[in-house]
């Protein structure tokens, strides 16, 4: 398929993907993928518009020089978000802006907006699926267009596309899973000894954490990850409201000497389970687990996840959860999935 691609956002992950096209171009159109960008819209990194196609090593050179994409050379500059979408010739949006969990937006309203001017949309930010994403799915149908956010839970780790067509004829009645890098990555030195502050700082170091890490250690960035999964797999119609949650700000030393002492480890783990007589409950929390559990063994900055299904058992996926390539490959899987 062909796609005249816009970025809307072109940040860290619009950067990944667009590396890997590049570096991919002759093996993508082996599989049936061939493209071209004619629009960039960044709030900070300026916006260009050409409906010719832009020369996407020079998009990549500007932006990594700090240099306005007003200055390229070519085509119509300092289009909006908006106007990119609905005033161009592009025919797929990709939707890389921050991220707002507790709002959807600003992303809601650019993927509203594509869906009804007939644009297929990929993205990875998770505002949208969070409050919307049945509401956001149903306007894909309408508009006979394609919404794509397969990156919105493990990146590039398919977890969705792995309930939606490799576990297709499962019964998926629940999940339990490692869903956020950095506090992973915070117990993993945790348990070596390292204290919850210097653990935090290393993170922050090395760009897991941000200068302020609430989303992540107080358990934010996974509740919304189990909100998506519930909604979307289980076929649940929840809020972030529905689902308890607590971080790991808690836990001690002493609880992760104690932890380990009993052949167990501390994780933090977002779950949903859907009981025989219909209850369901979902949570963010930190939990024990014992070793012989495969989640115990997922250590670092890696992400996992366990699906429950009824002709499988448990069925266990291991990977990242984050990263600019590998973000940016999970929107080149949803570029490969459309028709």
């Amino acid at each position: 398929m062909h796609h005249r691609l816009a970025f809307i956002g072109f940040g860290t992950v619009a950067v990944g993907l667009c590396e890997i096209l590049l570096e991919k171009a002759e093996m993508l159109e082996n599989l049936g993928l061939t493209y071209e960008v004619v629009a960039v819209s960044d709030m900070i990194k300026g916006a260009v518009y050409d409906e010719e196609g832009l020369d996407m090593t020079k998009l990549l050179e500007m932006a990594s020089s700090g240099e306005d994409l007003g200055n390229y050379p070519t085509g119509i500059k300092g289009m909006d978000s908006l106007a990119t979408i609905t005033e161009t010739n592009a025919d797929t949006i990709i939707e890389v802006t921050y991220t707002d969990v507790k709002t959807g937006e600003p992303a809601t309203t650019h993927v509203k907006a594509a869906l009804n001017a007939g644009m297929n949309v990929v993205s990875t930010n998770k505002g949208p699926t969070v409050k919307h994403v049945a509401e956001l799915t149903e306007l894909a149908i309408q508009n006979d267009v394609q919404y794509g956010f397969e990156g919105v839970v493990l990146a590039g780790t398919p977890v969705l596309n792995l309930a939606r067509y490799t576990l297709a004829g499962n019964n998926i009645t629940g999940f339990k899973g490692i869903m956020n890098g950095t506090t992973n990555y915070i117990l993993t030195r945790m348990e070596e000894g390292m204290s919850y502050e210097d653990a935090l700082a290393k993170a922050q170091e090395l760009g897991y954490a941000e200068a302020d890490p609430t989303g992540d250690v107080e358990g934010w960035d996974a509740l919304g990850k189990v909100v998506i999964l519930s909604n979307v797999v289980l076929g649940k119609r929840i809020s972030i409201e529905d689902v308890e949650r607590e971080g790991i700000t808690g836990i001690s030393m002493e609880d992760i000497a104690s932890a380990k002492a009993s052949g167990e480890r501390w994780k933090l783990i977002g779950c949903a389970e859907i009981e025989e007589d219909g209850t369901f409950s979902a949570s963010v929390k930190p939990m024990r687990l014992p070793l012989s559990d495969p989640l115990a063994g997922v250590g670092e900055a890696t992400n996992a996840l366990t699906f429950e299904t009824d002709e499988l058992g448990p069925v266990t996926i291991v990977g990242p959860g984050a990263g600019k390539r590998e973000t940016g490959f999970a929107l080149l899987i949803d570029l490969l999935n459309m028709d």
